[in-house]
């Protein structure tokens, strides 16, 4: 490998640069399987063909003021729904119910599928609660939960219903990804780079949005939060201290920056 190759994947290389980064994901399952099984919640509800179209959705006391859905990171190859559902803490807090949304990975999905997928999550878990929708993703999830504002993205019955969209450490820009060794897993091509990259389209009018980043983050993910918020002209949050690991601790918290301007 070449040292360009090489710069060109660390640039986007996250664990690496994160001291006791191999502590995150065991913390994240610990806590995430210790929320499932203290709260009220349905578990693995099929939205679509094969085993990964699935989500949770937990449930606060009394009824849902609306529905809260968070989406995954880990480069569209990497993590499920249940490393995360600790997550909803913050949500249910605010009496929201909140959906999980699971989704197939590359390389047996293409980024087209994958848009596609999360699309058809969103669409079953709001069939189910009633209220405003509101839409959170990191890294990846970032990625599609800014895809789920572009117009088309989501079916109208569904879209006129989502008012907030956060997200949080996004790649808003995939052409990067056609120069990156994971392109082998993720099989990219330009078109379909330019057509799932938000940057390059457009944002649906009535959706309040606010991305979120850590100022301890790689400098492309800081790029790539602020040219979401250049090409669709939204407000941008860097969050101090933090990095791409701790970047979405604020969800799991009634009363945070990140969950204050959700549940505003």
């Amino acid at each position: 490998m070449s040292a360009t190759q090489k710069e060109r994947d660390d640039a986007y290389e996250n664990g690496a640069f994160i001291p006791g980064a191999e502590k995150y994901l065991p913390k994240w399952q610990a806590a995430a399987e210790a929320f499932r099984d203290a709260t009220p919640c349905e578990l693995d509800l099929a939205y679509g063909a094969g085993e990964r179209a699935r989500y949770d959705l937990f449930f606060p006391e009394g009824e849902a003021k609306g529905l809260f859905v968070f989406v995954h990171g880990g480069y569209w190859k990497a993590f499920s729904k249940s490393e995360w559902s600790h997550f909803a803490t913050g949500a249910l807090a605010h009496g929201f119910a909140a959906a999980l949304i699971g989704y197939p990975l590359a390389p047996e999905a293409r980024m087209s599928e994958i848009t596609a997928s999360v699309s058809a999550g969103i669409a079953a878990a709001a069939d189910k609660v009633a209220g405003p929708v509101r839409l959170a993703g990191h890294s990846a999830g970032g990625h599609l939960v800014a895809r789920m504002a572009m117009p088309g993205a989501l079916p109208e019955t569904v879209a006129a219903r989502v008012d907030r969209v956060m997200p949080i450490s996004p790649l808003s820009d995939l052409r990067p990804f056609l120069q990156l060794s994971m392109n082998e897993v993720l099989q990219l091509d330009a078109p379909e780079a330019e057509a799932e990259s938000p940057v390059l389209g457009d944002k649906r009018e009535g959706i309040d949005m606010l991305s979120v980043v850590g100022s301890q983050e790689r400098p492309v993910f800081l790029d790539q939060n602020r040219w979401l918020a250049k090409a669709w002209d939204i407000e941008q949050l860097i969050l101090p201290g933090r990095h791409h690991f701790d970047i979405i601790d604020g969800l799991a918290s009634k009363d945070t920056p990140v969950m204050r301007w959700l549940m505003a």
